[in-house]
């Protein structure tokens, strides 16, 4: 993995620590300053890709050669470098678990240009991959009885996009996605229909139909919607009459109102004589509207979600930051206004009830009675703590995340105003900080007046 996918700020910071000698270990706390609008949590996601990153990370000696035009670099630098790999330790919350704002979602310890030049791609992965699992599990809070299916990948921006997409959305509880290659290296369930361009393609619907079905006879879903959507539904229905078709096979509605229309294809196809077919609905939903069908009782069995969940259309960023909390034995601190950090090695301590809430620690300060740690490290000396595995992780990913979702209490579900778990910091905690603000702030009041505060 290449060493140049960081910014070039990073580069240089770096080869200042190395020209100095500043070789002890630095941890860097990456987390969310604040939730967006109407979340009331987030579920961790994008370490999969991150150990990745950190596990192949080195400088090829093009890179090199690049470095030496582009950043100036001298050749000490150079040859430090030339020699890097990542050599920390990682502790990290699991996917699939959720978290609150100023909770870290991971903390890295290393070598100063080690953990510095690995932020940018770090907080990329990280940051992408738990924004879209929490829009994703917000689609599966919307309707948790109906089948979800991940149809992003023609508007992600990016083919790896589109994979990472159809990792976290089945993290969240996606049951299937219309992606191949994900689908394949995932262990995902692929799922398709047809365009309308294929039933433009034949003379008329009923052609289409047929010819679908006659091709793809285990689970034919057909179409309805290109033309008139009554008509559509009739057409299945004779269709499937006509090739005796009784297994798995269904209708999807792309357009309209779709719970009228949902509901006019219950009665079609429940006339026809097939109750088991499914209905499909789709078109440029999301969480709410999804929330607004369920609650018309309309007879929907699955839903194809792909932009705005892929996108996140609403919240497509997090407030997320990756800061220094301690280098060597030293906690340090950032007083900036609306950004002030909590210093240390931290962890977070989970209660079983959620309204006890969370509670954010020293790491080194022992577990309040009946809580577990989120954090556990997951990679020491710049190996995995456990071997790689895209399927087994995925799948372990999506049971946490379906029993963090039960855990979570009502007022955090809600998808309008909700209201997170809270997270509470402890004496030594505020100690430290409170002290180390003092400490920092005591030279300035020479100069003019200071104004800090720690995070709420």
């Amino acid at each position: 993995m290449t060493g140049l996918c960081t910014d070039m700020y990073e580069v240089r910071m770096a080869a200042a620590y190395l020209r100095r000698a500043m070789a002890g270990p630095a941890t860097f706390s990456l987390f969310v300053r604040r939730l967006p609008a109407d979340r009331g949590f987030l579920v961790a996601a994008g370490l999969a890709e991150a150990l990745d990153f950190l596990e192949g990370f080195r400088f090829e000696e093009d890179e090199i050669e690049y470095l030496r035009q582009a950043a100036a670099l001298d050749a000490r630098s150079l040859a430090a470098l030339r020699e890097m790999t990542f050599t920390g330790d990682v502790w990290a919350v699991p996917e699939g678990r959720l978290v609150f704002a100023d909770e870290p979602l991971l903390e890295v310890t290393a070598p100063f240009a080690e953990a510095q030049l690995v932020e940018t791609a770090v907080l990329n992965a990280v940051t992408f991959g738990t924004t879209v699992a929490s829009k994703a599990a917000r689609c599966r809070l919307a309707a948790p009885d109906a089948e979800l299916i991940d149809f992003a990948f023609r508007r992600t921006q990016g083919l790896g996009a589109a994979a990472t997409v159809a990792r976290c959305s089945a993290i969240a509880g996606f049951a299937a996605t219309s992606n191949l290659a994900a689908a394949r290296r995932y262990g995902l369930r692929p799922s398709g229909t047809m365009a309308h361009s294929y039933i433009e393609a034949f003379p008329d619907e009923r052609s289409a139909f047929r010819a679908f079905a006659t091709d793809f006879p285990d689970n034919p879903i057909f179409l309805v919607d290109t033309y008139d959507t009554e008509a559509g539904l009739h057409a299945a229905v004779d269709v499937a009459a006509e090739l005796g078709l009784t297994g798995r096979l269904g209708v999807r509605l792309d357009s309209g109102d779709l719970a009228v229309l949902a509901g006019r294809a219950r009665q079609i196809l429940d006339a026809g004589g097939l109750r088991q077919a499914m209905i499909v609905a789709s078109g440029g939903l999301d969480e709410h509207a999804v929330a607004a069908l369920v609650a018309q009782g309309a007879p929907i069995d699955a839903y194809g979600i792909g932009t705005k969940m892929g996108v996140s259309a609403d919240a497509p960023s997090l407030d997320s930051a990756y800061k220094l909390v301690a280098y060597g034995d030293r906690p340090v601190m950032k007083l900036s206004t609306g950004k002030v950090t909590w210093p240390g090695a931290k962890q977070v301590y989970r209660h079983p009830r959620a309204d006890e809430g969370d509670v954010l620690a020293l790491r080194e300060e022992p577990a309040p009675s009946g809580c577990e740690p989120l954090l556990v490290p997951v990679m020491l000396g710049g190996r995995r703590t456990a071997p790689g595995d895209p399927v087994g992780e995925l799948r372990a990913a999506r049971d946490r995340c379906a029993t963090e979702l039960n855990w979570l209490p009502a007022t955090a579900r809600r998808l309008t105003g909700p209201v997170p778990v809270p997270v509470h910091t402890t004496t030594p905690l505020r100690t430290v900080a409170a002290r180390l603000t003092a400490k920092l702030c005591a030279p300035l009041r020479h100069y003019s007046p200071v104004h800090t505060g720690l995070p709420a």
